[in-house]
């Protein structure tokens, strides 16, 4: 088919570009240009921040390479010092459901492993009461008693062999102090004491007023007041000697035996009680969390909480994130000029965000820039930063929030064609370097093999006949066997091949497409059921019952599609740039819809018509007319590129790039790169108006 709306509009920028431009384990150290900054950046990894951002966990488990600390968020004192290679275990001291309590781990271990596949997260303690051990186990935590009453309720449906005299119960966060201690070895003595009783007691690490800590003996977990106030009269009964006042903010001490469910082992777990942050503070081997993907972080992690649910924000020196976050966006082994302009640019976009998040600047995904922590650190990749300290765009005076994307497919995006906002700073510009993402990719033949069955083969596992088809096309037949045909020309286990082909088979070419990845792509075909589902929510107005056809009505400046009908009438969205995840999930709006089941063809007064793959066809012959059936048909255009026409109704989107396009192209720039280019001059060609400066 033709893109001649786009071959035009590359050739022009292409021509503007040119006349207007005429590692190891342990962290690498800090360069020269991180000692120059002193800015600091908080990176949100688990929270819930509402509408903006949710990403929870019950626990989190910490572990590092060296001795590490964990601090009161003000004034720094340190509270626990952990050794090196110890697991540590933390969570929010929140709404939670005791599920049972019993003498025997196994009992609770296999109770957990039930609860595991559910919503309701078990957390699993070790305890001593009445002068024996108990293992006591919970879920959660929730956001509110509500919901940890609900989860009670579930809880007990679950199928859990419990003992007779139990019942799953919602817990809270509110605790008595029955005594203050300088020293944990005292605090132990206490709460054994008064365990002996066969009262629920625990050891906390407090801040002390002023500086300095204290360890307290906790008791009761009372949901809200009204059970803490019933918790009190009921010990003060049962030990009158106890001096009891409401506990403050502090670190409730328990002993995780919930880590591996299939042998006990345990784990000291700190709680995070009250209002209070607490920061874990590591060293230059930084702390590994295992709940996200056991990925390593430099700086301090932040545990609080944030409605009602755990919050771990790393807090660390900006230029010390960016050589993570650079690392996670592009390959090191690229040159070190789009790398530098990876850097700025980073930079720019993190700065730019102010506290976006409520208790954090920015988060670990694509929401904001994808950041991994040490594991994309690498040598080229922090000489780069370093290189660029402090810098950043700016226009107006005003940081830039210099946003990227993978791959604009050979043109970027107008703010029209994206979120309808962006000012003079973006526009859309040619973006040919974005072919460096194929430079080594393999060809595929889009074929038909004998049984009318169509796919595509990889050009490395299949060679060319030398015959041809009545039509002119090519022939071809494997060169191994067992040759998968696929749907779509990329491998993907996950689906199954359309069919085989063995040497000595023949298939007819029909087109030769690069790999889908990030510089073009095809997807589908999806069905009208697939596609209605997709556009529930985020189509304004009403659905048609059915898609018969399906059309890009409108285009921008760059190509993307800024209005799609279906069946003649609009598909409305809040912006166009939703039109890929509204379609399917499509990588981007550049993109050509190809019916699978229908092709169109011109009549001799110059009138086109439709021909779906379930009619029967007319077709011309040296013979004469012959009647057959659409399905199966193989149907050629004028640039001898052909498919095959399906029985079943569906679209094909065939499509360039990776993203919403504006801005900076990632794989552009590394085009631009190793075309000589330096970081300033790709900078300025991807964003309009702005200056490079150092903050």
């Amino acid at each position: 088919m033709s893109h001649a709306w786009r071959k035009k509009r590359t050739a022009l920028a292409k021509g503007l570009l040119a006349a207007a431009l005429a590692a190891g384990s342990l962290l690498l150290p800090a360069g020269a240009g991180y000692a120059d900054s002193t800015r600091t950046i908080r990176v949100a990894l688990f929270a819930d921040i509402g509408s903006k951002y949710k990403l929870t966990v019950p626990a989190v488990t910490l572990l590092s390479g060296q001795a590490w600390s964990l601090t009161a968020q003000d004034g720094g004192t340190v509270l626990v010092t952990i050794p090196s290679g110890t697991k540590v275990r933390a969570s929010l001291d929140g709404y939670r459901v005791k599920v049972l309590e019993t003498s025997s781990w196994q009992t609770a271990a296999d109770a957990a492993k039930k609860l595991q596949s559910t919503s309701d997260k078990p957390l699993l303690f070790l305890n001593s009461k009445g002068g024996s051990n108990v293992y006591q186990l919970y879920t959660g935590i929730y956001a509110s008693e509500s919901a940890a009453k609900n989860a009670a309720d579930r809880v007990s449906k679950a199928g859990l062999n419990l003992p007779a005299d139990q019942v799953p119960v919602v817990k809270g966060g509110k605790h008595l102090t029955a005594g203050s201690y300088a020293t944990q070895q005292e605090a132990d003595t206490a709460r054994a004491s008064i365990a002996a009783a066969g009262v629920d007691a625990w050891t906390a690490v407090v801040p002390s007023e002023g500086g300095g800590s204290r360890y307290e003996v906790w008791v009761a977990e009372a949901a809200n007041d009204s059970d803490l106030a019933a918790a009190r009269l009921v010990l003060g009964q049962v030990m009158p000697q106890l001096i009891l006042t409401t506990a403050s903010a502090g670190l409730m001490i328990r002993s995780d035996v919930g880590l591996d469910l299939n042998s006990e082992t345990q784990a000291v777990h700190y709680a995070v009680s009250g209002e209070a942050k607490f920061m874990a503070a590591g060293g230059s081997t930084g702390i590994q969390l295992a709940e996200r993907s056991k990925r390593t972080y430099r700086g301090s992690l932040e545990l609080g909480g944030s409605n009602g649910s755990l919050s771990v924000v790393n807090e660390l020196p900006l230029e010390q994130y960016l050589y993570s976050v650079v690392g996670g966006e592009v390959s090191s082994s690229w040159p070190a000029e789009a790398l530098k302009a990876q850097a700025v640019a980073a930079r720019s976009y993190a700065v730019a965000q102010g506290l976006r998040f409520d208790i954090a600047n920015v988060v670990d995904t694509t929401l904001s820039q994808v950041y991994n922590g040490t594991g994309t650190e690498a040598a080229s990749i922090t000489s780069a930063v370093d290189a660029t300290a402090g810098e950043v765009l700016k226009s107006g005076g005003n940081i830039v929030e210099a946003v990227f994307s993978s791959n604009s497919g050979g043109m970027t995006a107008d703010p029209s064609e994206v979120w309808n906002n962006g000012g003079n700073i973006f526009a859309s510009v040619d973006s040919s370097g974005d072919s460096s993402a194929v430079a080594t990719a393999k060809k595929w033949y889009y074929v038909q093999l004998s049984n009318g069955l169509d796919g595509y083969v990889r050009e490395d596992n299949v060679k060319l006949t030398g015959d041809k088809t009545a039509a002119g096309l090519n022939m071809l037949t494997a060169t191994t066997n067992d040759v998968n045909v696929r749907a779509l020309p990329v491998v993907d286990s996950s689906v199954s091949p359309v069919g085989k082909l063995n040497p000595g088979e023949n298939a007819v070419v029909l087109d030769s497409v690069l790999e889908s990845g990030s510089y073009s792509w095809i997807k589908g075909p999806y069905t009208s059921g697939e596609l209605l589902k997709s556009l529930q929510g985020k189509a304004s107005g009403t659905l048609p019952s059915s898609i018969v056809s399906l059309q890009v009505t409108e285009r921008g400046p760059s190509g993307r599609a800024v209005l799609v009908k279906a069946n003649g009438n609009a598909l409305t969205v809040k912006y166009p740039d939703l039109y890929r995840s509204a379609l399917g999930g499509l990588p981007s709006t550049l993109f050509d819809i190809v019916p699978s089941g229908s092709y169109t063809v011109l009549g001799a007064d110059g009138q086109t018509a439709t021909v779906s793959g379930s009619q029967q066809t007319g077709v011309l012959s040296a013979s004469g007319m012959v009647t057959q059936s659409g399905s199966g048909t193989v149907v050629m255009d004028g640039d001898s590129k052909a498919r095959v026409v399906d029985a079943s109704p569906g679209f094909l989107f065939i499509g360039w790039g990776n993203g919403h396009g504006l801005g900076m192209s990632q794989w552009g720039v590394k085009g631009m790169a190793d075309k000589g280019y330096d970081y300033k001059e790709i900078l300025q060609h991807y964003f309009q108006n702005v200056t490079i400066v150092k903050e």
